[in-house]
């Protein structure tokens, strides 16, 4: 009975270390994040600092468009790539062509047209 005791004991011991340790890494994100986040607000936005102007969303989607034409082409220019030639038929032996014949006519795979 003892032993059962110590082992459910041992058990319970290794559980908690472990949603100890859970718990400790969950609270130590929280922490990080709330002191990043004040921190990273208050130096990009200023009460001396003007507002940036909007930029149009559409001039965005256009100049990444042209970007993405521009490394396409570039790419393109600098491949390397070639179609890989298609190998050579394998040629079957006389010898191996009996053997495989016959292998399949021992397992009942073997019709004759």
């Amino acid at each position: 009975m003892t032993d059962i005791l110590l082992s459910l004991q041992i058990t319970a011991l290794g559980m908690g270390l472990v949603f100890g340790a859970i718990l400790l890494l969950w609270l130590m994100m929280v922490l990080l994040t709330r002191f990043a986040a004040d921190k990273g607000a208050s130096t990009t936005l200023s009460a001396n600092s003007p507002a940036p102007a909007p930029v149009p969303q559409a001039d965005f989607k256009l100049q990444a468009a042209a970007l993405a034409v521009a490394i396409a082409l570039a790419e393109q220019g600098q491949s390397t790539a070639h179609p890989l030639p298609e190998p050579p038929t394998a040629i079957v032996s006389a010898w191996q062509l009996g053997m495989r014949t016959s292998q399949r006519a021992q397992k009942g795979n073997f019709r004759r047209h």
